[in-house]
Formats: C-alpha cells, sequence, structure tokens
C-alpha cells in the first residue's frame, strides 16, 4: 500500500513569514515580530492566562490563527506574497482584528433552530465566542492548520438555522390565533405545526393545544382538503425571503409526515396528537383539561 500523500497547509501568517528570509525591507520583519508581540500579549491577557508559559503559548497559537484567518477572508486566493505585502502595509493587528470579526459575527447566528432566552445573556454570549475563537484560530506554527475551511463550514450551517429560525419568527409573529413572543424557540416545531395545519386551508398556526387539533382533525376528516392547495396558500402568505426553507420543509413532510398519512384514517386522537408531538414538541400549549 502506498503511503498517503500529505499535502502541507501551514496557517497563512507562517506562510507569510517564510517569505521574510528573502524580502528586501530589513526593518519590516523587526516591526512585524513586535506588532504581533503585542497581539499575543493581548490575547494572552484576555482569552488565556499572561501569567503562565502554557497561557502564552495558546495566546501565540490564537495569535497565529486570527491573523491567518484574517489573511485569508481579505486575500481570499492571492498568493502568500499577497499576504505579506499585507502585513506590511496594513499591518499585522488589522488582519487580527478582520479574523476576530469574522469569529464575533459567527458567534451571534444561532448554532440550530432551538434558541433559549439564556442566549442573549451577555456571559453567555462572550463565553461562545471564546469558545469558538479558540476552537477555530488555535494555530500551532508549525502544523497544518483548517481554521478557514472550520469558519466557512460552520458559517454555512449557522447562516442555514439562521433562515430556519427567521421563518419560525415570521411565523409566530403572524400566528392566525395572534403573536406568540416566547423567548425559547423550537424553530422546526414551529415550522411543522405550519405546515401541518396549513392543509386545512392555509392558516398560519404556528402554536397549538389539543383541543383545537382534534377540531383540526375532525375538520380535515369530514372536508378532506386538498393538502396543495392548503401549502400553496401558506406559501403566499410568507414573504419571498422566506421561501426557500418553508417549500423544502413542505416538500419533506409531503414525502414523510407520518402525522398527515395517519390523519385521514381511523387512527385515535391520542396516537395523533402523541404524534403531533414528536414533530412540533414544546411549541404545543398545554389544554388537556
Amino acid at each position: 500500500m502506498l503511503p498517503a500523500i500529505v499535502v502541507e497547509n501551514l496557517p497563512r501568517l507562517v506562510r507569510a513569514i517564510k517569505l521574510l528570509a528573502r524580502d528586501p525591507r530589513p526593518d519590516e520583519a523587526v516591526a512585524l515580530a513586535d506588532e504581533l508581540a503585542g497581539i499575543t500579549a493581548m490575547v494572552a491577557e484576555k482569552f488565556t492566562n499572561h501569567r503562565t508559559a502554557d497561557g502564552i503559548q495558546k495566546a501565540l497559537f490564537l495569535t497565529v490563527g486570527g491573523v491567518s484567518l484574517g489573511l485569508e477572508h481579505a486575500l481570499m486566493h492571492d498568493g502568500d506574497e499577497a499576504a505579506l505585502d499585507f502585513l506590511i502595509e496594513h499591518g499585522a493587528e488589522h488582519a487580527f482584528q478582520i479574523g476576530f470579526r469574522l469569529i464575533r459575527e459567527l458567534s451571534l447566528l444561532p448554532e440550530d433552530a432551538l434558541v433559549g432566552e439564556f442566549e442573549q445573556d451577555p456571559v453567555y454570549q462572550q463565553r461562545r465566542l471564546r469558545d469558538l475563537f479558540i476552537d477555530i484560530c488555535g494555530a500551532d506554527p508549525n502544523q497544518n492548520w483548517n481554521g478557514a475551511e472550520q469558519y466557512e463550514i460552520q458559517l454555512k450551517q449557522r447562516k442555514q438555522a439562521q433562515a430556519v429560525v427567521r421563518l419560525a419568527g415570521w411565523l409566530r409573529r403572524h400566528n392566525d390565533g395572534g403573536p406568540i413572543s416566547d423567548a425559547d424557540l423550537n424553530a422546526e416545531g414551529v415550522i411543522a405545526l405550519a405546515v401541518i395545519f396549513a392543509i386545512e386551508g392555509g392558516a398560519i398556526v404556528a402554536r397549538t393545544g389539543q383541543k383545537n387539533f382534534e377540531r383540526f382533525v375532525k375538520a380535515v376528516r369530514k372536508g378532506k382538503p386538498d393538502f396543495e392547495a392548503g401549502w400553496a396558500a401558506l406559501v403566499a402568505k410568507v414573504p419571498p425571503q422566506h421561501h426557500e426553507v418553508l417549500l423544502d420543509r413542505i416538500a419533506l413532510y409531503r414525502r414523510s409526515c407520518t402525522l398527515l398519512q395517519h390523519i385521514p384514517t381511523r387512527a385515535s386522537m391520542k396516537s395523533l396528537f402523541t404524534e403531533l408531538e414528536n414533530y412540533a414538541g414544546c411549541e404545543l400549549d398545554a389544554d388537556y383539561a
């Protein structure tokens, strides 16, 4: 078996610094070293521990990753010569600030479709920022680093989650029974309720309880509405910027929602409501009385 081919992919900052050996601007190496030392000291004080060797080393790795992320974002596919020119012209701190701003903006995006009130807490937000910074920007200067790729992957995932959360928020605000303002949000649960209840005629239902669900099931069994017409009516009410997510969920439920398959049958209300709980979760009101 042939050995795997490992392609070297050192942090962008390290690759740029290596070019200083043949750069005709000797004073720039000293200036860059001083600037990187200052950034490392700041990172150690705020994010690791400036009183221990381990804390300073971690701060160095974060400085390397933060500057490298900034360079990757600013220069895209430009070469390492361009990275060195950027550092000399604009400074390492400017590159670091670009990288750190990307991490801060990423930390403000939802990780998934479950949003809790605690996520607005400043202490939690700061911890989330710190964890992301350490996870993505910890770059050993002597080892391969894929922080820029990690950032892009997380950015894509979080933007997808944000789109789901924004649709759920719109549905809550336009719920036919009145706006819903709970801080905790199960966005997928809200969308599930909207898609399921829309089959009756396109009404926007973002929150329901057992009594209304029983009424809904009886109405569907009696009236035998056109599911597709109901979904079309729902889509027509929702702003175009949310259509991609909504149409994706409609297609998913059309294809695989067992609850929609069971509603027209003689399945018991108890079993149907249990299925609804699986889709909507905490977005159901407790009105069993």
